[in-house]
């Protein structure tokens, strides 16, 4: 229901809303991303953390802080708000690894690096499922394919989006996969087939909504 009324009505709207001290309007937005920033955070955690944390904790602490500073955020359309949201999550990110790492001091460097490495697997979502000869319904541009794709793979039973992810995202080998999950290559091949046909499934499902 949430998902449907932020699809149907403007976000510049609901941006306005939340601005303005609407915690619906901003707990409608933010519900909305939810999956996408998920997917995005798990990325980055397996390759920075090594499963340390849950990424459903940093989205939490992302959306909280998104939470207390509504009320300074300068954009007004969907697609600052989104920027926003990964600068936000990239600062988490950040601060989690000096946690972990034993590091005090802020260092803008490893922030700066992290928000590419988010720009750069959000775009691998996006282009995960281009093909040419998909139906005219199923063809969505820019950051609302990154989304629905991200969504799409997060409904994936745990084998095929890590399958999928270590394919699509993080540029592995099948070899490389197989070792990395502790499965034969035949089993990986396998996984990745069965994977990428429920994942069109899936977001064929997202578009259609």
């Amino acid at each position: 229901m949430g998902m449907h009324r932020v699809l149907m009505c403007s976000q510049s709207e609901l941006i306005g809303q939340a601005k303005q001290g609407d915690e619906h309007a901003l707990g409608e937005l933010l519900s909305s991303y939810e999956a996408y920033l998920r997917m995005l955070a798990e990325v980055q955690i397996g390759r920075s953390l090594r499963g340390k944390v849950d990424a459903c904790d940093i989205v939490q602490e992302t959306f909280l802080e998104a939470h207390q500073a509504i009320g300074r955020f300068q954009g007004t359309e969907a697609a600052q708000f989104v920027a926003w949201l990964k600068a936000i999550l990239s600062t988490r990110l950040a601060n989690t690894m000096r946690h972990y790492f034993g590091t005090q001091s802020r260092d803008l460097r490893i922030e700066q690096r992290i928000q590419e490495e988010l720009d750069h697997s959000s775009a691998s979502f996006g282009g995960m499922l281009v093909d040419p000869n998909s139906s005219p319904s199923q063809h969505v541009q820019g950051q609302e394919q990154s989304r629905l794709v991200a969504e799409a793979v997060s409904r994936l039973p745990d084998d095929y989006r890590q399958t999928i992810l270590l394919r699509h995202i993080d540029g592995l080998t099948f070899p490389q996969i197989a070792e990395a999950m502790g499965r034969s290559l035949d089993s990986v091949e396998k996984l990745w087939l069965r994977g990428m046909t429920q994942l069109k499934r899936e977001f064929s499902k997202g578009v259609r909504t």
